[in-house]
């Protein structure tokens, strides 16, 4: 929703006469509300498996959505949609969808979940210029429904046929009596709250979200600051996103064919070096443009590196669960980060707190990755100890 909800800010203000702050406040309770939840539903995506979720949750959230362009002149209706529709999306977070890949995949894990997440980043591309021409076209009201229920049938319908995974496996050996355990080889949940290496792989996660998200939001003012021009600016930010495709496939690969802790902690390094070009003491157009690059890159790995060792060190018996409570930070740290920054430039007048700190937190982010230690062999049933220690 974060793609389409710049496009209806100016649209629906303008109608009602609302401000920004309550047009864009519907987003932010959206947030809050997946971030308190998310858990509680990896806990359905274990016991049901993904398919069983998804589906519906596709309809509801399309009918959701499509509910927005009905909303009349009344904050309190629009809050409502928003809660109603963030209870929706929880069906379709990123934890659905590595949490299928990684059940089924192995060998390549790395690169199916970067070739799955390309998915966001080939929408954050599309739909601004079609969500654009529908309010054109037809009104924000009659938008609405055209994305919800044209973006919502094609993907439903992709999922009806293509969407299975290791529940629906377990499943189909139960049924056919080929198989008398069927249950997911992994960590239980008391065992992953005492594993050292998810922690770490938690905390860097979450402070890499807070400094790129925050990086993300911020980018644009923050380049017209440098001296670029905010038609310059836009494509800068659109190349980002084209290189974050990259960054998915090719980290996916690396992560398949090299030590995983050693490949997302040079990923994060990386992202130092990004945040420092922007600083004035180096704020060429030249130095812009490849720090743009870098940040494109490494942004568009972050959560494929986590979903990734999430799915090594605890294996896939509660994966859902345990990747629902990363999910949780990862969008607390995409809450944090925009504000964070904002404060950081209304206290210093500029954002130089920001990227120093991007600077650092990426370094701690790489370190903690660094120390994780090997990870189990979930092909065998011999419990390894020193995974809890």
């Amino acid at each position: 929703m974060t793609a389409y909800a710049g496009l209806f800010i100016g649209p629906v203000g303008d109608e009602f006469g609302w401000s920004k702050t309550q047009v864009t406040a519907g987003l932010s309770l959206s947030s809050i509300t997946v971030t308190i939840l998310s858990p509680f539903f990896g806990v359905l995506i274990d016991r049901f498996g993904t398919r069983r979720l998804a589906l519906p949750g596709l309809v509801l959230k399309a009918l959701v959505f499509a509910g927005f362009g009905l909303v009349s002149n009344s904050v309190t209706q629009w809050l409502f949609i928003w809660f109603i529709y963030a209870l929706t999306s929880l069906a379709v977070k990123s934890t659905v969808w590595t949490t299928a890949v990684a059940g089924v995949f192995s060998a390549g894990r790395g690169l199916a979940l970067g070739v799955v997440l390309t998915g966001t980043a080939f929408a954050q591309m599309i739909v601004p210029p079609l969500g654009n021409y529908l309010i054109a076209e037809f009104g924000w009201r009659d938008a609405f429904a055209w994305l919800g229920f044209g973006w919502g049938g094609i993907a439903f319908i992709l999922c009806v046929l293509f969407l299975f995974d290791a529940h629906d496996d377990a499943r189909k050996a139960r049924d056919a009596g080929e198989a008398t355990d069927v249950s997911l080889p992994g960590l239980t949940i008391a065992q992953a709250w005492r594993t050292i290496a998810l922690w770490r792989i938690a905390i860097s996660t979450f402070i890499m979200m807070v400094f790129t998200i925050a990086l993300m939001v911020h980018q644009i003012p923050l380049l017209v600051e440098a001296g670029v021009s905010r038609t310059n600016a836009a494509w800068l930010a659109s190349l980002a996103g084209a290189i974050g495709i990259a960054g998915k496939l090719i980290t996916g690969r690396l992560l398949d064919r090299y030590d995983p802790n050693w490949v997302g902690a040079i990923t994060l390094s990386i992202s130092s070096l990004g945040f420092a070009l922007l600083l004035e003491t180096f704020g060429t157009i030249s130095m812009i443009f490849i720090a743009m690059l870098i940040n494109g890159y490494t942004s568009g790995s972050k959560l494929q590196i986590c979903a990734y060792l999430t799915s090594r060190y605890a294996g896939m018996k509660y994966f859902g669960t345990i990747f629902s409570i990363m999910a949780a930070l990862i969008a607390l740290g995409s809450g944090l980060g925009p504000l964070i920054g904002g404060i950081a430039y209304d206290l210093y007048g500029d954002y130089t707190p920001l990227l120093v700190g991007g600077v650092i937190g990426s370094l701690i982010s790489a370190g903690l990755l660094l120390g994780l230690g090997p990870y189990p062999d979930w092909s065998t049933e011999e419990t390894h100890s020193e995974t809890f220690s």
